[in-house]
């Protein structure tokens, strides 16, 4: 009989509880992913209290109180806190989410449990390894393909094209998406995940652009296509409303009708 067994580090154990020091009616714990590959310990989860009424309506706020207030070695990634530039994005409560967008008042009651985007290589605490989906975006050159002569000024486009390309124009690239995928999991190195198929789409749609069956033969692939099987996870945790699966679903069929 086999034996498995799961892999080094993989157990999360209980770790250190920081109360809130002072008074305050309106106490919240968050309970915070804490690992640091370079030392041999196993992840655990810390739980901080928060006085939410000293502090911001979002996650990220919460967040930042206890690293600037509480415990100053947690690693966190953020920058626009606008839930423009995706940064932030992290799991929260089960649900792949942007944390300076999340409220903490639509979260419930309960202890809120944060920790970094599922299924990626963690470099610290809520911090994952996202090399791999950036070499993934990179692999569909995004960026507009136009052999005819540069003009002197901006290549002039219909509004109903430019409508085409807006979705894939308003993807942050949290990759919010690609980490809920269950196929992304399971065959991250060769599938490209609804991110970056979605901003293929993109380019793909883009008038401008006259290389688009190059764009397809790039893509008609059984794995870098074609292992999405439709489970939505992608649309239903895209932070922006976007629907990465729409966009896959419609390169399919512009493969299947130009054969």
């Amino acid at each position: 009989m086999s034996e498995l067994r799961l892999p080094k580090n993989s157990r999360v154990e209980k770790g250190r509880h920081w109360p809130h020091q002072g008074d305050g009616d309106n106490i919240r714990t968050f309970r915070i992913y804490r690992y640091n590959p370079g030392d041999d310990q196993r992840p655990r989860m810390d739980s901080y209290e928060v006085d939410l009424d000293d502090c911001g309506p979002m996650v990220l706020d919460a967040i930042l109180k206890i690293i600037d207030e509480t415990d100053p070695s947690i690693a966190v990634r953020r920058s626009c806190r606008e839930g423009v530039c995706g940064s932030c994005a992290m799991n929260i409560n089960g649900t792949n989410e942007l944390a300076c967008t999340t409220h903490i008042s639509e979260l419930g009651k309960r202890p809120v449990r944060l920790s970094p985007l599922p299924h990626l290589e963690v470099i610290r605490d809520l911090v994952g390894d996202l090399r791999r989906l950036y070499a993934q975006y990179a692999f569909i050159e995004p960026w507009l393909k136009n052999d005819e002569a540069e003009p002197e000024r901006e290549r002039p486009q219909l509004p109903q094209d430019r409508d085409k390309v807006d979705e894939g124009s308003r993807c942050i690239l949290c990759f919010c998406c690609s980490t809920a995928c269950p196929s992304y999991w399971w065959a991250g190195d060769k599938f490209l995940g609804p991110a970056v198929l979605l901003q293929a789409h993109r380019w793909i749609q883009d008038s401008r652009d006259d290389h688009t069956g190059e764009r397809l033969d790039q893509l008609d692939d059984a794995f870098r296509l074609y292992r999405c099987h439709t489970i939505l996870n992608c649309t239903n945790t895209c932070p922006k409303g976007l629907n990465p699966a729409r966009a896959i679903a419609d390169i399919k069929r512009k493969l299947t009708e130009r054969q």
